[in-house]
């Protein structure tokens, strides 16, 4: 009767962490799919230039029209699912995205693609905004926590590399419909599964943050900033006048939106969640580090087509030794070492590694040799970011309580997406200026572009070097124990909503 009890007991208790575990999964290929739709995107949009006839200036806008809804709507999205529930926000999301593809690949025409990829950029904020609130309420233990937030960050760091190769493929093989038409399957086996496997929660209800004024504020400054950065900024330069009046109106709404959540009775986003001081600085630390790494997955993209001859899927191949690279520490290493060392310890020698890999990348000559110039420093950063990246989520979502974590994730989200915008805006300007004062002075093209791109790998490092300085001298020395402590203990004793 013991025994049986027993064994009874021990199945009860590991179906549901198996349960927990396939649910975390399910997450991150809903996650896998809308980060590797950027990178997929970028690989076509030759081709898709040539058959729906865009121009140089409005192909731009198969990119920004989801950028902008996206940066713009993850903050928000976030939120919402801490009000309304987040497993209702993420699977709305989801079907949103879905549909916005099937759309994108049935288009025929520039303003069907460009709206419907609009659309996408909103489902996509809505299910990748709340995954992270998600796991640290599935997983509140602190080791399992480390070792799911590893898994997620994999997915966000590594999945873009990912998309090159994928892009390469579905675009030669059969055409730059499929880069969405894939989405539909993927989507709809993942909407399957997080129904079933992710129960139903609650959240604390519109009445503690229905502020219909803040949502307009916060909307419109994201939204307005992410096409400063993505239009006028790259196009017109940081110091023409569209681009200033932009970037003042979008701070000042900003500073609005901050004025009426510290006066609101039922604040859209409680200002008390930046009381954490390692929640904020990671949030400080992320946009400055995912700006500079762009100096690399886009800058040495670009170097390898425009100067080596790579096709697509050769640049897919390239980077596929830093993805296992940085699959192999994110999965295996890095919860290992957040638990014993502690996220802050294990998040600094990343960085200093991220810093070593773009630094060796300015070191590619004209006529560069893959394995002796590219593949090291892109393992050596691969390694960084191995770490880095889940060590750094933990930060980021260690000061969230329960009521919080959708906001948390929304946040750290949006930290990245507008740190990507950014960089990618600075580093392109900055380099296509030095490439084309050279070509005025006579240099070759090839040796002009390196250059350029030289230039933008030196200030991608000193961008992360800059967030280095910032989580040394911001982030608090604290344990793994004692990062998750005050999360767990706030958790304790309710019912755990988001388990399966």
């Amino acid at each position: 009767m013991t025994a049986n009890t027993e064994n009874t007991t021990m199945s009860d208790n590991v179906q549901p962490d198996r349960n927990r575990w396939i649910a975390l999964y399910v997450l991150c290929a809903g996650v896998l799919m809308i980060v590797l739709d950027v990178t997929v995107v970028n690989v076509a949009l030759p081709t898709i230039q040539d058959d729906l006839g865009f121009s140089q200036s409005s192909l731009a806008w198969v990119v920004n029209a989801y950028l902008i809804s996206f940066g713009g709507l993850l903050l928000l999205s976030g939120r919402f699912g801490d009000l309304i529930g987040r497993k209702t926000i993420f699977m709305a999301g989801l079907v949103l995205f879905v549909a916005a593809s099937l759309l994108c690949g049935a288009a025929q025409s520039q303003g069907m693609l460009v709206a419907a990829r609009f659309v996408q950029g909103i489902g996509g904020a809505m299910t990748s905004a709340v995954v992270l609130g998600m796991i640290v309420t599935m997983f509140p233990e602190p080791r399992e926590q480390a070792k799911a937030i590893g898994v997620y960050g994999f997915v966000a760091s590594a999945g873009g590399t990912i998309g090159l190769l994928a892009g390469g493929i579905l675009t030669e093989a059969i055409s730059w419909h499929w880069i969405f038409f894939i989405n539909v399957p993927i989507g709809v086996a993942t909407g399957v599964l997080a129904w079933r496997l992710i129960e139903r929660d609650q959240g604390i209800g519109l009445r503690e943050g229905a502020d219909v004024p803040g949502a307009l504020l916060v909307t419109a400054s994201l939204m307005l900033g992410v096409y400063t950065i993505v239009q006028p900024a790259a196009e017109d330069g940081w110091g023409a006048t569209t681009t200033l009046l932009l970037g003042a109106l979008s701070t000042l709404l900003l500073i609005a939106f901050i004025a009426r959540e510290a006066t609101a009775r039922t604040p859209l986003i409680p200002l008390r969640i930046f009381r954490s001081r390692n929640l904020s600085i990671a949030n400080i630390v992320q946009p400055l580090l995912v700006a500079g790494m762009f100096g690399l997955f886009f800058m040495g993209a670009l170097y390898m087509e425009r100067v080596l001859g790579y096709e697509p899927l050769q640049i897919g191949f390239a980077f596929l030794p830093a993805t296992l690279v940085m699959g192999t520490l994110s999965l295996r290493y890095a919860e290992a070492l957040i638990t014993r060392f502690g996220a802050r310890t294990t998040l600094l020698p990343g960085l200093v590694l991220i810093a070593i890999g773009l630094a060796l990348f300015t070191r590619t000559p004209v006529d560069g040799d893959y394995v002796q110039h590219i593949l090291p420093s892109m393992l050596v950063m691969a390694m960084g970011i191995g770490v880095s990246f889940p060590a750094l989520m933990t930060l980021a979502m260690s000061g969230a309580s329960m009521e919080d974590a959708g906001l948390a994730s929304g946040l750290v989200n949006t930290s990245a997406q507008v740190g990507g915008a950014l960089g990618l805006a600075v580093l392109a300007t900055l380099s296509t200026t030095r490439t084309d004062n050279l070509l005025a002075e006579g240099e070759s093209n090839a040796s002009a572009l390196v250059s350029g791109y030289h230039l933008a790998f030196w200030i991608g490092t000193a961008l992360v070097v800059a967030s280095f300085l910032v989580a040394v001298f911001g982030l608090r020395r604290e344990d793994a124990q004692a990062i998750a402590q005050p999360e767990t203990e706030q958790m304790r004793g309710e019912p755990q909503s988001e388990a399966a």
